[in-house]
């Protein structure tokens, strides 16, 4: 058989070279532990990405732990849940990633939970809204940090129908996110007795809100709840001030608005917004020193919930991993629950069975322009939601965790 000049010599380098990098892989990956940020880093939720956070985190912590240097790798998983999955099977089987974290989008993050549950690795969910993290697809090796849509509801739909808000029409984002949100504030209104008059479903990314606002402003509701996120709710919220839907009587309401959001916005356009959110900068001394130092990092853009989520957690994550002395994901989670949480962004708290981190939650109004005494002085609390108060109640959720 004939056999070109050099070819035994090039296949025995060839084989060589793959030798060599598998003996190198294990060796490279044993010298460094690997966080991924899995986030939208182009799409609707870019501006809040928790890639940043996660840096700064590392970096307060002292860049290493356990004696081996952390490395922060960070991926777009372009809102796409099969994207995403991909790229968490590849991080955990090929580049020895120990934990993913941020993930925005509900549909992603599920389905990276699944991932993570079947490699038993970390996932510190900073980002997306869905309860059913701590719920029906909890996981050992999960924990859901900022918020959800259980918080989000309670806390602002609660506070409308205190404030006589007792008829609602939604504009939902066709997506996990907004259907949840939609059907969890629906139950708040009906079982304080009001109704909810209609609902419309938009596309994620959508331009133009025209239609859903003529629909919301015919239903004569006294309350239009947005179930929106990111750059969706900032384009809706603009619309309607055009429309001058939140001058006529009825009134806007944010169910997943974050600082940013408002910043973007502007005071003229978003004032009198209610929301919720887990952190606000402007509680403390301790919020504060960290928003501006966070700030000078990000552009000077004000920090948002869900990137001091991302900070506290992975400061967390650190901390138990050090304590358990190992990276083993199992052991890391069960040191993780056992220690309580403390940091100068959300005080104290604990983590529960179910993976749910807790602590307490803010009702804030948006300023009014003359109220505002600088740029991000964006709005006022309206009300402190304690941690035993904020969050679905742990029996509720049906994690199967509880049930063994």
């Amino acid at each position: 058989m004939y056999r070109p000049q050099g070819s035994t010599k090039l296949k025995k380098t060839l084989i060589a070279a793959l030798t060599l990098g598998a003996t190198l892989a294990p060796a490279i990956a044993d010298d460094v532990v690997k966080i991924g940020v899995l986030s939208d880093l182009t799409g609707p939720f870019a501006q809040t990405n928790g890639l940043k956070a996660t840096e700064m985190a590392v970096t307060d912590f002292g860049g290493e732990v356990l004696g081996k240097k952390i490395v922060v790798i960070s991926s777009d998983h372009l809102n796409r849940a099969d994207a995403a999955t991909v790229t968490a099977r590849r991080w955990f089987d090929e580049e020895g990633v120990e934990a993913i974290v941020d993930v925005p989008n509900s549909a992603v993050a599920l389905a990276v939970n699944e991932v993570a549950r079947q490699k038993k690795k970390i996932l510190l969910a900073t980002s997306p809204a869905t309860a059913d993290l701590t719920g029906s697809a909890c996981s050992p090796t999960t924990f859901h940090w900022t918020y959800d849509t259980w918080m989000l509801a309670h806390g602002t739909a609660n506070t409308m129908v205190d404030r006589g808000g007792d008829t609602w029409f939604f504009i939902t984002s066709d997506y996990a996110f907004g259907r949840a949100i939609e059907h969890e504030s629906s139950e708040v209104v009906t079982a304080r007795g009001g109704k909810v008059l209609g609902s419309v479903r938009a596309p994620l990314n959508t331009s133009d809100f025209s239609s859903f606002l003529l629909q919301a402003q015919s239903s004569k509701a006294k309350v239009v709840g947005l179930a929106l996120a990111g750059a969706d709710l900032i384009t809706a919220v603009k619309q309607a001030h055009e429309f001058g839907l939140d001058t006529s009587g009825q009134k806007l309401v944010g169910l997943l608005l974050v600082a940013g959001d408002v910043s973007a916005l502007g005071l003229q356009a978003a004032q009198g917004l209610i929301y919720s959110e887990a952190f606000y900068w402007d509680v403390n001394d301790g919020t504060r020193s960290w928003a501006k130092r966070f700030g000078e990092l990000n552009g000077g853009r004000i920090p948002s919930m869900t990137q001091a989520g991302t900070y506290s957690a992975v400061t967390h994550y650190l901390k138990a991993v050090k304590a358990a002395g190992t990276l083993d994901g199992p052991t890391v989670a069960a040191k993780m629950k056992e220690l309580p949480t403390d940091d100068a962004l959300f005080g104290h708290g604990k983590i529960r069975p179910d993976g749910r981190k807790i602590h307490s939650v803010y009702v804030l109004e948006v300023k009014k322009p003359s109220e505002s005494t600088g740029l991000w002085d964006l709005a006022k609390v309206s009300a402190v939601l304690p941690p035993d108060q904020a969050f679905r109640p742990l029996e509720q959720g049906g994690c199967p965790l509880l049930q063994k």
